[in-house]
């Protein structure tokens, strides 16, 4: 499954019908210890301590383990079994990618080229872009996402993005380098122009037009009309809410809040996922400790007692919003 998932994106950006997937338990599916040996009697421990990150660690009196060592082998030895001409890595990939070259010497072939390309900051502009940290665009998320994320990056990463990762031309980018250097130019003009660019690459030129309106309406204008789904939240009683049969908030670890007839204390977590708007319950955390979690307008701030899991008061019609760009109209129902 997650490798479908990765070959979905990879063909938005390769042509599906010249190329040739390989499966590495070809190779590596009846590996054997005497493979392992052979493997690792071609390095010394001395060469991959020039690695920097590794000689970093070593004088730093840093754990380094021996899988870590190994790793750099087995991504070379991939490159010997297909015969690589070309390998395509980040910078911080440089080291492995040239054991592959080594190897491949080893093996009396032509080692492969190397295609360094450098790590891109995340929509924060300061962190390498991360799943894990949220701060990243997705290649198979919807227009509206791609388009609002892309609107949310620093304008310092306005042209890096768009030189990086768009086929707008060498002269247009140098022309809004310069643009920006002497502020000729409302850099949220150019930021459109990315976020625009991004979703035609990845899904088509009417999509980023109407990710565009979605935008405009939805941030610049505070207009809701991203609601374009409504949630049903099944309720019992003023003081108490359930997700399907499960209690998540009895009465006894109530923080003090007073509710009043029709009200619902929910867990955020949860009710963004069930609203459709988190794809699980530690993603809807993260959002919700972060502060991207809003309902009515009202950013949240009551905690559970002895938890960091953030509670939030909703009644029916109350409007779920995540970031500036996706809500959902809560429909409260016994």
């Amino acid at each position: 499954q997650n490798a479908a998932s990765y070959m979905a994106q990879f063909f938005k950006i390769v042509d599906r019908d010249r190329t040739e997937t390989r499966w590495q338990s070809e190779w590596f599916g009846d590996f054997s210890l005497a493979n392992v040996l052979d493997l690792t009697s071609r390095f010394t421990v001395a060469q991959f301590l020039a690695r920097e990150d590794f000689a970093n660690r070593f004088q730093a009196y840093q754990p380094i383990a021996i899988t870590e060592l190994l790793y750099p082998l087995l991504q070379a030895y991939d490159s010997v079994r297909i015969e690589s001409d070309v390998e395509f890595g980040g910078t911080d990939q440089k080291f492995n990618l040239l054991v592959g070259r080594d190897l491949q010497r080893m093996w009396g072939q032509t080692p492969q080229q190397c295609f360094l390309v450098p790590l891109i900051p995340g929509t924060d502009g300061v962190q390498k872009m991360s799943k894990s940290l949220g701060n990243y665009i997705g290649i198979d998320e919807p227009p509206n996402e791609i388009y609002g994320k892309a609107m949310s990056l620093p304008d310092e990463q306005i042209v890096p993005y768009s030189e990086l990762l768009t086929d707008i031309s060498d002269g247009e980018i140098d022309e809004m380098r310069q643009a920006l250097k002497d502020a000729s130019v409302n850099p949220m003009e150019l930021k459109k122009k990315l976020a625009r660019e991004l979703v035609a690459q990845f899904h088509d030129t009417d999509a980023a037009h109407d990710a565009e309106g979605y935008f405009e309406g939805t941030v610049q204008r505070r207009r809701p009309t991203g609601l374009t789904a409504t949630a049903e939240l099944q309720v019992r009683g003023p003081d108490e809410a359930i997700l399907g049969q499960e209690s998540i908030v009895p009465k006894e670890r109530n923080p003090g809040v007073q509710l009043k007839q029709g009200e619902s204390l929910r867990y955020v977590d949860r009710l963004l996922v069930e609203a459709g708007l988190a794809s699980s319950v530690s993603e809807g955390r993260r959002v919700a400790n972060q502060g991207g979690a809003r309902v009515d307008g009202e950013r949240l701030t009551i905690t559970e007692p002895g938890t960091r899991r953030l509670l939030a008061v909703v009644k029916d019609e109350s409007i779920l919003q995540r970031g500036s760009r996706q809500f959902r109209r809560l429909r409260l129902r016994d």
